[in-house]
């Protein structure tokens, strides 16, 4: 008999698990406690921006024209328990109100839901990303709770996807890894992964507390080398260098690679900040706080960028902002999504509309989410009526439509012809022709 999936969770990670495992082949059955986001999920509708997602959920979800009806959705704990053989695990793990740490109720509840509903041999999969030393005490209460015992098993898969290409990583992981406690969980889960597996995906199995590390110390790492390329800006704009041309050079020394090192105002969203707060964190209630001493310094280098960028757009605008229009362009994070938490781009217009600046912001799909966190900053049908009358233009999130823009229409409309490249992602000669003053972090002024 084939495997059946559930996928507890919904959101981000769950739904496009829940997906792909039934483009896999799987039958599947997503649960969530939110009765709305079962309901839209049923219509095959997603709560959220991801590109592919929705039409791969079309293609499955039970009861829509043309579906495999793979993929079905419940609130039913006891359904949910009966229905699977194989159970993932992704529910939100954010940060702690006013601390580093991470939230494990969600993580917490799902469990104690699942587990007295696991009747007979199941596998558990935790997908979340938790602090080192969870697996083990959620293995221990697994087995507690659930009728069926120790044949209620617990593994670790933590997940490595990057949002606007979620659906890509998922059905072609760049890597498997997994924590397992027994040859049978991890036989389970190479029967769940066969197809990516087949096609070559690297399987990588170890215990419990090493899968825990695995995505916070990956998430770090990325953070270190957004970060140190950021630190560099800072030196490259006091000796008047170009952090671009530098990057360029050191990025050709394949120990070090040219992915992650565009100088900007610095990464956000909901994983990285989170992340490496919470395994500082960890780090602190493990005794070995040491050893990530230099994490603090990266998470205080990312968030000055953003307030560099405020005091250039100052600058800009010759020293203050009162009765002064910003056009913003980007509300979300990183392009190809509609996540604004803890966006650097909403961020930086936060900051200025409090200083006094009348912000008006355009993002490709961000709009919505944008408007709910900062409903005080002035928003934009479009990138021109965004820079209608601007003193100066931020660009500060890459869409491709932005890189796309006309400088001379743009021009026309603009108060005064002035960027703010936070993206070092435009073409400087194109916009100083359209006599733009360009100006990027950490690049000479001209």
């Amino acid at each position: 008999m084939p495997l059946k999936i559930t996928v507890i969770g919904t959101g981000y990670l769950g739904a496009t698990h829940a997906a792909a495992m039934a483009e896999l082949g799987f039958e599947v059955l997503g649960l969530d406690i939110v009765p709305e986001k079962i309901e839209m999920l049923g219509r095959g509708e997603v709560p959220l921006y991801e590109p592919g997602l929705e039409e791969l959920l079309r293609k499955h979800v039970a009861g829509l024209p043309g579906s495999s009806g793979r993929l079905r959705f419940t609130t039913s704990w006891e359904e949910a328990g009966a229905f699977g053989d194989v159970h993932f695990v992704c529910v939100n793990t954010p940060q702690k109100h006013g601390e580093y740490a991470c939230d494990m109720s969600y993580v917490d509840s799902a469990f104690e839901s699942l587990a007295p509903h696991l009747t007979r041999p199941t596998l558990v999969v935790g997908k979340s990303t938790v602090p080192v030393g969870s697996a083990a005490r959620l293995a221990k209460r697994l087995a507690e709770l659930a009728p069926a015992g120790e044949e209620a098993e617990l593994a670790w898969n933590p997940e490595f996807l990057r949002e606007g290409f979620a659906v890509q990583d998922t059905l072609h992981p760049d890597r498997i890894v997994v924590g397992v406690a027994s040859d049978r969980a991890e036989s389970l889960l190479r029967e769940v992964y066969a197809t990516p597996l087949a096609e070559g995906s690297p399987f990588v199995v170890m215990d419990y507390p090493t899968a825990e590390l695995v995505k916070t110390a990956a998430n770090s790492f990325l953070a270190t080398k957004i970060s140190f390329i950021n630190a560099m800006a800072e030196i490259c704009e006091a000796a008047d260098g170009d952090v671009m041309k530098l990057a360029e050079a050191i990025g050709h020394d394949e120990r070090i690679g040219k992915k992650f090192l565009r100088a900007g105002v610095g990464f956000g969203g909901g994983c990285l900040p989170k992340d490496l707060r919470a395994f500082m964190a960890r780090a602190g209630e493990l005794g070995a706080d040491q050893a990530l001493t230099f994490l603090r310094e990266i998470d205080s280098i990312n968030m000055r960028r953003r307030g560099h960028m405020v005091e250039l757009a100052r600058e800009a605008v010759g020293g203050g902002f009162l009765g002064k229009r910003v056009a913003v362009l980007g509300a979300t994070f990183k392009p190809d999504s509609d996540d604004v938490r803890d966006s650097p781009a909403l961020n930086v217009a936060g900051q200025i509309h409090l200083q006094g600046g009348q912000v008006t912001v355009y993002d490709p799909k961000g709009m919505e989410n944008a408007r709910r966190v900062f409903p005080t900053l002035g928003y934009a049908p479009t990138a021109l009526d965004a820079v209608r009358g601007a003193d100066v233009v931020l660009h500060l999130t890459e869409w491709r439509e932005f890189r796309e823009l006309d400088p001379a229409t743009l021009g026309e409309v603009a108060a005064h012809r002035r960027i703010l490249d936070g993206r070092n992602a435009l073409d400087p000669e194109l916009w100083r022709k359209a006599g733009w003053t360009y100006r990027a972090l950490g690049r000479p002024r001209a």
